[in-house]
């Protein structure tokens, strides 16, 4: 079965017959903008909530001097950070609980209505949660309403409807051979993007303050939503209508691992899912503690030191898909996850020691090369099914993200404040520990043989 009929060339995008489309644009720069007006506004939130809460508990203790370096038994600066670490929590469980249902059944739906609709929602969604959090800016309004705005988001798709769609539509156009990278260059825009919108952010909430990052993040959206409606080409052979709610999309979903198929690739499919689970939980977890860590004592960090911090976060993105490339002449893809894995949890080790700031970017350094991971398995996931389940899958694999970032939430924004007074890395610890879970799965898995949908499921050449 091939992916499209003989006179259509892989790695093409095709807009839908008849589509109200001003252009035919590929879906890599809806998830660069989207990536960017997210990163934007991530630490920006974080560092607001610092603010309101230091205010509100009278906290006045300052990182712009390094006068917080004699602070770590202040009582007051811990209340802050536990209601920072908090709130943060709120606003993901609010956002994934939601997510977990919506973008599974908007992505499923993808795979008979098309790519762009779920692309449009998405967007649409994320506009109305910078919306809301320029209100809670400009208008100090309770810090409550950033928790509505993710659940406002959550309900059209959120981010993680707009991958589901995107990798899914890389899927409808790339070959076997091409998959792993192309998922690779879609991850590395979202790197270059977040890596922008740090260096930015943090420079301009010295100079400006909040506002004014949050109103660039919704004229981003803005202009994201209009691309995605009237410029993105469709990528799926034959749209047809279909009701949006009907159990028959989240079935569809069920299905992929429980239909009768061969026995291990049915296996492979839910250890795949199992190792990228275990990789997300544990970059989501310390992305949500790294800014807060980085704020607090020892560290100290400014506004500045943090817009430098994060888009050393988002550079292994790009580094990632230079490694890839020529790791992939020598080694196979699996190898290559191995590779970054290693990487990664040796980040995580220094992370959890680090006390001054050439540790920290040395930490950050040594996850150059690990983002190689997370294609690698989206890539060989894509493979294990049908060209008419790709939609299904990266629902699935939407449903695994969500589930990563609320436990990632759970287990991080939680543990933190309870290790602030023995060892504050702790929780980076544990990462490195949890990531030798789907180190061992990629292992095993790739030792275990050929996979026999590669002969059930041929792909185009």
């Amino acid at each position: 079965m091939h992916m499209e009929g003989g006179a259509s060339a892989p790695d093409k995008p095709r807009a839908r017959s008849g589509a109200a489309v001003l252009c035919r644009g590929p879906v890599e720069p809806l998830v660069f903008l989207a990536n960017f007006a997210l990163v934007l506004q991530g630490p920006l939130t974080t560092q607001y909530l610092w603010h309101r809460f230091s205010a509100d508990l009278g906290y006045n203790g300052t990182r712009h001097t390094g006068g917080c370096s004699n602070r770590s038994s202040d009582p007051t600066m811990q209340e802050v950070e536990t209601l920072t670490s908090h709130w943060t929590l709120y606003m993901n469980v609010g956002g994934f609980l939601v997510g977990l249902f919506s973008s599974t059944l908007l992505g499923a739906w993808s795979d008979c209505v098309g790519r762009r609709p779920l692309l449009v929602l998405s967007s649409l969604g994320l506009l109305l949660q910078a919306l809301v959090s320029v209100f809670v800016v400009q208008l100090q309004l309770h810090v409550g309403y950033f928790v509505l705005g993710r659940i406002l988001c959550a309900l059209l798709g959120d981010f993680s409807g707009l991958l589901a769609a995107s990798f899914a539509s890389v899927a409808d156009v790339s070959s076997s051979h091409s998959r792993t990278f192309r998922m690779a260059l879609l991850e590395a825009g979202i790197g270059v993007a977040g890596m922008l919108a740090s260096l930015l952010g943090g420079h301009w909430l010295r100079a400006q303050g909040y506002a004014n990052p949050f109103w660039l993040a919704l004229a981003l959206l803005i202009a994201m939503t209009l691309y995605a409606a009237f410029c993105f080409g469709e990528t799926l052979k034959e749209p047809k209508s279909t009701r949006l709610f009907t159990f028959r999309h989240h079935r569809s979903i069920v299905q992929l691992y429980v239909t009768p198929a061969p026995e291990k690739s049915r296996k492979h499919l839910a250890l795949y899912s199992l190792a990228i689970f275990v990789v997300i939980t544990v970059h989501f977890g310390a992305q949500d503690i790294l800014t807060l860590y980085e704020l607090s004592t020892p560290l100290c960090w400014d506004s500045k030191l943090i817009g430098y911090g994060s888009a050393a976060q988002h550079l292994p993105y790009l580094t990632s898909l230079l490694g890839l490339k020529l790791l992939q002449h020598c080694l196979a893809d699996a190898w290559v996850a191995e590779i970054g894995l290693a990487f990664n949890i040796l980040g995580m080790v220094v992370f959890a020691f680090a006390t001054i700031t050439p540790l920290m970017f040395t930490g950050y350094g040594l996850l150059f090369l690990s983002l190689v991971t997370t294609p690698v398995i989206r890539a060989k996931l894509s493979k294990l099914v049908r060209e008419t389940e790709q939609g299904a899958l990266f629902s699935a694999v939407a449903c695994v993200n969500g589930l990563a970032m609320l436990t990632a939430s759970g287990i991080f924004n939680s543990l933190y404040p309870v290790t602030l007074n023995f060892m504050k890395g702790f929780p980076f610890l544990l990462g490195a520990g949890l990531l030798l879970i789907p180190a061992v799965l990629i292992g095993t898995l790739e030792k275990a043989g050929p996979h026999p949908e590669f002969q059930q499921f041929p792909q185009s050449p």
